[in-house]
Order: structure tokens, then sequence, then C-alpha cells
């Protein structure tokens, strides 16, 4: 190419740049950073540092199958999109699903830009509506969503009855892999255990975390994965810090209630209590 053609081409693409700018601005803000097809990007300069979430996403890839055909997949949380697209490309039909209606707005458009609108469906629901979806997924993102929840371990043990291959997991945590070695049954009175730095905990934040009103937990590393077998999950791989590659456990004896078939009843008496 000339440098008389590459001119003319920048000046041919500059109005629709232009356009795609402007309404980029008129849906925010974002929180995931999109590479939009020709290369305009929604959040350049992210507060989190880096091109987020995609340097999560590159941790991830190599842990997932190139072809994801027939794949059906769950993204909790799935704000922009930004999971969601990737895994269409490879193939996967996605449910995404979300309770703010800016993110799924922004959802929504992008997956037109990208040209993924048969492969991605999405809805305005909570997690704990899934309790109430008449199927099971390959895969479930559950990313950025579980220290948001005011009620986590309700949620975790709802997906995880509704994965059938992978669950992707990730978490705020506190600093630390310690692991306690025992964690096993203790007498009334023995309660100093708890406050070692391996025991499986996690903090309650009353008000604020990184200014940020909807942060309610921050657990240790072996709180998570304590907390992931009490699901039935097992953990696969770690592609990276706060993050879990999980599978169903088919050797898990788990007793949390929602392994009795009170799903649904769980879900709706959250839904009551959450619209009152």
């Amino acid at each position: 190419m000339t440098m008389e053609q590459d001119t003319l081409e920048r000046a041919a693409r500059a109005p629709r740049e232009a356009a795609l700018r402007r309404k980029i601005e008129a849906l925010g803000p974002w929180f995931h950073n999109l590479h939009l097809p020709g290369g305009v990007q929604t959040l350049p300069d992210s507060f989190i540092g880096g091109d987020f979430p995609r340097f999560k996403w590159l941790d991830i890839v190599p842990h997932l199958p190139l072809d994801m055909a027939g794949w059906r997949v769950l993204d909790v949380g799935c704000n922009a999109g930004f999971y969601s697209f990737e895994l269409a490309k490879r193939g996967a039909s996605v449910l995404a699903i979300d309770v703010e209606a800016l993110y799924l707005a922004q959802a929504r458009w992008a997956a037109r830009q990208f040209g993924l609108e048969r492969q991605v469906e999405f809805r305005q629901m909570g997690v704990y509506d899934v309790a109430t979806l008449q199927e099971s997924f390959d895969l479930v993102w559950f990313m950025g969503v579980f220290y948001h929840l005011r009620y986590p371990l309700l949620a975790l043990d709802i997906l995880a009855q509704k994965t059938r291959r992978l669950l992707m997991f990730q978490t705020l945590e506190m600093p630390g892999e310690d692991v306690a070695a025992d964690t096993s049954d203790r007498p009334l009175d023995e309660r100093d255990a708890f406050l070692a730095p391996g025991w499986p905990k996690m903090a309650f934040i009353e008000h604020r975390f990184a200014g940020d009103e909807s942060n309610w937990w921050v657990a240790n590393h072996a709180g998570v994965e304590a907390m992931l077998r009490s699901a039935g999950l097992r953990v696969r791989a770690r592609p990276a810090g706060e993050m879990y590659l999980c599978e169903p456990d088919p050797a898990s004896k788990s007793r949390h209630w929602i392994a009795h078939g009170l799903a649904g009843h769980a879900a709706g008496a959250l839904k009551t209590l959450v619209e009152k």
C-alpha cells in the first residue's frame, strides 16, 4: 500500500470511527475495554490498569478448548460482554446475564459490532435467578461477582448445580497462599485454630472497600478452595492469582441444602427478601 492509499483509507475510516466514539461515549461509563472491529476501543485507559479484562483472558485461554462448538455457556455478571464474545468466537452458544441495564445495553450494541447477535443472548437477571433456569451449562463463567454478593455461597451452590463440565471462578482474596493441613472437627472450646493463617475464612466488609459499597467479602485462598469443595467442585487449574478453573467432583459429598433439591425454594425466598 502506498502512502497515498494509506492516507485515503484513513480518511475514509475517520467518519465511522468518530461515530463509534460518539456512541461509546453515549453508552458510558464502561468497565470492559472492547477492541471493536477496525481498532476502536471502548476503554483504552482502564482505572484497573492495563488492557482490562483482556490481560485476564490471556491467562485463561491456555486452559480452554480452542474449538467450543456445541458448548453452552453461562456468563454471570457479563458486564459489557467481553468474555461472552471471546467464548462465542470459539464457537460457544452463550447466555449472558447481568442485573445492570446499562451494561446489557453496552453488550447488545457491541454484539452487533462483532456480528455475534445469534451466538450470544442477553438477559437482565441476577445470579440467584439461575436456580429457576431449566437447563445446565457446559461452562459457567463466574468472575468478578462473588465478592459483590450479600449471599455468596447460595450463588456458588446454585451455579455448581448448573455446571456440566467447567466453572471459571474469580474473587477478591486476602494476601497469602497458606492452607491449613487439618481443618477437621474441633471441640467447642478449641477455637484458636480459626485464627491460623491457613484456616478457611472470609472478611466481611460492613461499609466499603476500595470506595465501593457493593464489595461485601474478601476470602483467603484456603477459604476459596474450601468453599469450592463444599459446593461440589474441585480445582482443575489456577490460571493466575485469584482465578480457579473448576470441574464437578463426582466424589463430593456436598452437605449444602441445594444438594437436596431446594435451589428453587432458596432463590424464591431470597428474591422475596430482596424485593422488600
